[in-house]
């Protein structure tokens, strides 16, 4: 089944990058001319999905305005006679269907996508959770997409992340099955030393098909007294096994700050009206250092 919908899920308080975050939703904060939120959606718009949730809570209208018509700035811009910018600006409004629901408790990601139930539709969805920017040249969760289509399974992206940051996220049992393939038969979240299946671990992207939300409903509550997607998806796993795509692309943590200065600093360099001025300024910065 062709995959149309994704989740945003983008409620979460932020704390790794306060006091930034306070008034601020870390998912607005700015990578070199667009919030990182955007560069997410546009991701999944790369891919074919046409209608896209993004799960918010209190304080975060923002995010909701940026992806809705300002008419005041397009009139401004248009009577300037600023085309460019315009067309920018206008882009945000046309990326695609955007809906938003509230998560009215923080209750962890889990509960977040549980929330999206009726959004879906009993179709697959992509989920695209909002600390990851992923930027490369094949859409991160196209290649996703692309594997639960081959496979019939739900897809999760994957990487090998260090045993110091394996005990922070969640460990897959891995089986390789071809190129950036691999089977997973079993997985667990915030694993203790020496508890690590592998250092594989799901990084910010992941399809689902639609049985994920009857799963959720009986899962307990995990890690953090939080109702966990990982939970939830060891499920699938044990029963049907679950596809690992060891995913191309930079990824940029933009739920702490040193993600934030690398995602400023990289897409900077990439960005026709600053990859110049930037590459003099850190060369210079760096014969200092």
């Amino acid at each position: 089944m062709k995959v149309r919908k994704a989740i945003i899920p983008a409620a979460g308080l932020g704390t790794r990058v306060l006091p930034a975050s306070k008034a601020c939703p870390k998912e607005m904060l700015n990578i070199v001319d667009k919030p990182a939120i955007q560069y997410i959606v546009e991701e999944a718009v790369a891919a074919g999905i046409t209608d896209i949730l993004i799960i918010t809570n209190r304080g975060k209208g923002v995010i909701e305005d940026h992806f809705d018509h300002s008419f005041e700035l397009e009139t401004q811009l248009a009577a300037k006679g600023k085309t460019e910018i315009l067309a920018e600006v206008q882009k945000c409004s046309s990326l695609a269907n955007i809906y938003f629901i509230r998560q009215k408790e923080t209750k962890g990601l889990g509960h977040a996508v549980l929330c999206a139930e009726q959004f879906a539709g009993g179709e697959p969805v992509a989920i695209l959770y909002g600390d990851d920017v992923i930027i490369g040249e094949d859409p991160a969760i196209a290649q996703l997409t692309r594997a639960y289509e081959k496979y019939g399974k739900s897809v999760v992206g994957i990487k090998e992340v260090t045993p110091e940051q394996i005990v922070k996220y969640s460990s897959m049992k891995t089986e390789h099955i071809a190129d950036n393939h691999y089977m997973i038969s079993d997985m667990i979240e915030k694993p203790a030393p020496g508890e690590e299946f592998s250092l594989f671990s799901i990084l910010g992207r992941c399809v689902l098909d639609p049985e994920i939300f009857e799963i959720l409903k009986k899962t307990p509550n995990g890690a953090g007294g939080e109702l966990q997607l990982t939970d939830a998806m060891k499920q699938m796993a044990l029963t049907d096994g679950v596809i690992g795509v060891d995913f191309t692309g930079t990824r940029y943590d933009i739920g702490n700050k040193f993600g934030i200065l690398k995602a400023n600093i990289e897409v900077g360099l990439n960005h026709p009206e600053t990859k110049d001025e930037l590459k003099a300024y850190l060369k210079e910065l760096a014969s200092k250092l």
